[in-house]
């Protein structure tokens, strides 16, 4: 990453470049072994002497209003989160239920003011294997590298998991998280749960609350297995296991001519293949990743790039340096940093190391706990000076928006040549999204959830930059706008439910075939609407807020006049370039225009 930004640095115009060298000094003091060590992530609830308040890991949800609530307890034990359910329907307040890290990305988790939130950060020791019928049993609060650690102790393999391990198991079932797979149950956790217990309302003669136990013997089970947290309380799951395997991992990168009508092939040859797309740089790289024995020689592991510990002064300094970018209008800065990006990622493997500490050569060997998951800046220890994850918000680092969208693959090759013929009116413009990582493809099954996928999926992932005042105008904009509407409304893609701005739900119900018999089962579980929130009913039922002034430059509407963009910096409501029917802001003065 330190060259990487190095690089960046060098892309500002003659106006930046002696603040540019003062950031490369400050990167090479930082290089200086120091007695500090790496900073923890900060508690996602925070209270006060009346209330308290839930935060996401990035700092700020998508409208920037602070979630609060009347307060937090953290149970340890299933019964104590029965008892604090039960309290909570006999003084009828609302119940939102948070893991330790908060890394949803719209406010599914924000509460209602008047309510109550049960963090399972402490409910977090419960973990049982059953080696026999491979399978284990876990404490909701448990986190996702501590049950891949555990699991693998016992020479088993827990199949599919996200890249990110920065999650608990509650939140990572409730919200459909996933890795990528069309092979055997697929690359969908919710996909390998075999039981999960609910903590719900009840009767007085019954406490107030209790702990049912779904499998797929009940018919709520297809319910609760993304349950989005408005069911109740998840406070076990059990999940499928597999024998202990390695995995081997090549990447490989090739131009990106006629990708839309490969990735289909490489899915069904590969077991966890994925691919990485980098239009601006007309480049794509497949990740040929399958299961081999265990005996294999290697001892390989993933250390993404991205998910790596950072500097708390490199992180400051890069996102000063792309917002100084933003500032100046510097479409080519941003290319060259892309180009850096790339070149850098294509240099360390993404982070993919052959012997826990550099990147030798392909193929990378290494067990499967090692290799499908990364998140080593929540875990730094001793560090030569100050660590963090990149996003911290206490260091002011890099702050984005992320658009996930889940095609059937059936539609996805029509997206990618849409997305192409926009690119190609004007290539510079998809810097901005290389800068960081690119759109990253991933596949899933067809999944029996209610709120699942009912047909082979493609997902596509990318992240790209936020400003940091919600009016401000960001370079190109519209092209990001442009992209997510033809995904979610020309092609019908579903949103992830942990991650998007506020325009990817809109629609959602009729979307997913089932969506009917999950609201059934949230009726029958939770009559009183007791884990609702304002957030969830907006997505849930549809009850969109009006539109305001400003609100589609952060994705909370899309613009249908002028008002709703920002008039006064040039910023007015215009057509798609290639979709005619998206309504972007777009900048007046915009040769794209």
């Amino acid at each position: 990453m330190k060259l990487l930004k190095i690089a960046s640095m060098a892309s500002l115009d003659h106006r930046l470049i002696n603040l540019s060298l003062l950031l490369l000094l400050i990167w090479v003091f930082s290089t200086i072994p120091q007695c500090t060590h790496s900073m923890p992530p900060a508690p996602p609830v925070t209270c006060n002497a009346t209330n308290c308040v839930l935060r996401n890991a990035y700092g700020t949800w998508g409208d920037r209003k602070d979630c609060w609530a009347l307060s937090v307890v953290y149970p340890t034990t299933e019964e104590e989160i029965r008892a604090a359910v039960g309290q909570a329907n006999q003084k009828k307040l609302k119940v939102k239920s948070v893991g330790a890290f908060s890394h949803t990305i719209p406010k599914l988790a924000c509460p209602d003011e008047n309510s109550l939130i049960i963090s399972t950060a402490k409910y977090d020791s419960g973990i049982e294997i059953d080696a026999k019928g491979s399978t284990v049993t876990v404490d909701s609060g448990v986190s996702l590298r501590g049950l891949i650690d555990k699991v693998e102790e016992a020479g088993l393999s827990f199949v599919a998991a996200p890249y990110w391990e920065g999650v608990s198991v509650g939140g990572l079932i409730s919200t459909g998280s996933h890795g990528s797979s069309w092979w055997g149950r697929g690359g969908a956790v919710h996909d390998h749960v075999v039981s999960v217990s609910l903590v719900v309302p009840a009767a007085a003669s019954e406490g107030f609350a209790k702990v049912i136990r779904l499998d797929a013997k009940n018919p709520l089970f297809n319910a609760a297995k993304v349950s989005l947290g408005v069911l109740g309380v998840i406070s076990k799951v059990t999940l499928a296991l597999d024998m202990g395997s390695k995995r081997s991992i090549t990447n490989v990168f090739n131009n990106d001519s006629h990708f839309e009508d490969e990735f289909v092939d490489l899915a069904k040859k590969h077991e966890f293949a994925d691919i990485i797309w980098y239009p601006s740089r007309n480049t794509t790289v497949y990740r040929n990743d399958d299961r081999v024995p265990l005996n294999s020689s290697g001892d390989g592991i993933n250390d993404f790039v991205g998910f790596q510990s950072d500097s708390a002064l490199i992180s400051s300094s890069v996102r000063w340096t792309e917002k100084a970018l933003e500032n100046a209008g510097n479409v080519n800065g941003k290319c060259t940093m892309a180009a850096s990006v790339v070149a850098y990622k294509k240099l360390i493997a993404n982070g993919l190391k052959n012997n826990n500490l550099i990147f030798t050569g392909y193929p990378i060997v290494g067990r499967q706990g090692r290799m499908q998951t990364s998140g080593s800046c929540l875990y730094t220890p001793q560090s030569r000076t100050l660590t963090t994850c990149a996003w911290d918000p206490r260091v002011k680092g890099l702050f984005f928006y992320e658009t996930t969208a889940i095609f059937p693959a059936s539609k996805f090759k029509d997206f990618i040549l849409d997305v192409k013929k926009l690119r190609d009116l004007k290539p510079e413009n998809f810097c901005g999204v290389d800068v960081y990582n690119g759109f990253l493809i991933r596949f899933i099954k067809a999944s029996t959830a209610y709120l699942g996928q009912s047909e082979d999926s493609v997902i596509l992932d990318f992240n790209y930059y936020r400003a940091d005042e919600a009016s401000t105008p960001r370079m190109n904009q519209d092209v990001w706008e442009e992209v997510e509407q033809i995904a979610f409304f020309k092609y019908g893609a579903k949103p992830h439910w942990a991650k998007n701005r506020n325009v990817a739900f809109s629609g959602v119900q009729q979307k997913y075939p089932n969506f009917n018999k999950f609201i059934a089962a949230k009726k029958q579980l939770d009559p009183q609407n007791m884990f609702s929130s304002q957030w969830s009913d907006e997505i849930i039922f549809g009850n969109l807020p009006t539109k305001v002034d400003g609100c589609a430059m952060e994705g909370l509407c899309i613009c249908s006049e002028d008002r709703h963009c920002n008039p006064s910096k040039g910023y007015l409501c215009k057509p798609g370039l290639v979709y005619k029917d998206a309504r972007v802001c777009r900048n007046s003065s915009s040769s794209a225009a």
